[in-house]
């Protein structure tokens, strides 16, 4: 088999095109997300906590060294107001992955709760003696 055509099997591959368009799809929401975390959710939580700025919250553990105006060391700083940024991202995110696949899920459970073929008759009770009998006739 030639390199171009084992290419061509492995990219489209069910499984490959398949996690391709996730990848994508999964990049434009994570964008989504985080506009919605930034532009709508955090505002309205920075205005509360008195400061417009929320992702740029910190602590400043260390002072910047100067030197006129020039930054000779950079401040050392506990960036909170980013993380909890992110950490809201990431529960919006993973809230949104969960419903998906419990959706997933359940149109998969439908799927395979369908009938299952009806199963094969008890035999009667003559039919269980008769083959009693010719086991019987067998074995002598």
């Amino acid at each position: 088999m030639s390199f171009r055509t084992e290419l061509k099997d492995f990219l489209m591959r069910g499984n490959v095109v398949d996690m391709a368009v996730g990848i994508v799809i999964g990049a434009a929401f994570g964008k989504i997300v985080t506009s919605f975390v930034n532009d709508i959710l955090m505002p309205p939580i920075a205005m509360l906590l008195g400061d417009s700025r929320f992702a740029e919250l910190k602590i400043i553990l260390k002072e910047a060294a100067m030197e006129g105006t020039e930054v000779v060391t950079p401040a050392i700083t506990w960036n909170y107001g980013a993380f909890i940024q992110a950490v809201v991202d990431f529960v919006i995110v993973g809230t949104a992955i969960f419903i998906v696949i419990k959706g997933m899920n359940s149109l998969k459970r439908k799927k395979e709760e369908a009938p299952a073929p009806a199963a094969a008759p008890e035999p009667t009770k003559e039919e269980v003696l008769l083959t009693e009998i010719r086991d019987l006739l067998k074995n002598k």
